[in-house]
């Protein structure tokens, strides 16, 4: 097969040398357009990161699962593709609650233990904040009451130096 490989290119490079630059460049192509090698080698490259779970299952792995109750995925998506974890997602709607169920490869246990603890970090710490809105109503109430003294103090002055003059 390497050697079919050889003599073509090696009968290619001879053609070329008898063609011109515009057969040439018609020539490459259309072989680019028929797919060409590179094309081929990508095909045989398995997928990563997000995937379904049909793809997932025709990677010849065992398959492990952890179920995830919590509805921005998102923040799991981002922690997943930072350890290179090929997994995939699914929707569990028969139970009251909206889970989903996070499918990995089972030879990727460890990572996939070390992108959960990263995961429940972060979503602990973000449960731990105090809303943003709260805050915000409550400096809004801090800003009407200080408003309302100032001008209250602003209104008793202008009165009591008008009863001076």
């Amino acid at each position: 097969m390497q050697e079919e490989i050889n003599h073509k290119t090696i009968a290619l490079s001879i053609n070329t040398t008898k063609m011109s630059a515009r057969t040439l460049k018609k020539a490459l192509s259309h072989f680019l357009k028929m797919g060409g090698f590179v094309a081929k080698k990508n095909k045989l490259r398995s997928q990563t990161g997000k995937q379904s779970l049909k793809k997932l299952m025709k990677q010849n792995t065992g398959l492990s699962n952890v179920e995830i109750t919590d509805d921005n995925i998102g923040s799991f998506k981002r922690v997943a593709r930072k350890y290179g974890l090929d997994f995939a997602l699914k929707k569990d709607n028969t139970a009251e609650a909206s889970t989903y169920l996070v499918y990995f490869k089972g030879r990727d246990v460890d990572v996939m233990t070390q992108a959960f603890k990263e995961y429940t970090q972060k979503h602990v710490k973000s449960q731990d904040k105090p809303s943003i809105i709260d805050k915000l109503q409550e400096n809004q109430v801090d800003v009407n009451h200080s408003f309302a003294s100032s001008l209250n103090k602003a209104l008793t002055k202008e009165k009591s130096q008008g009863l001076e003059r």
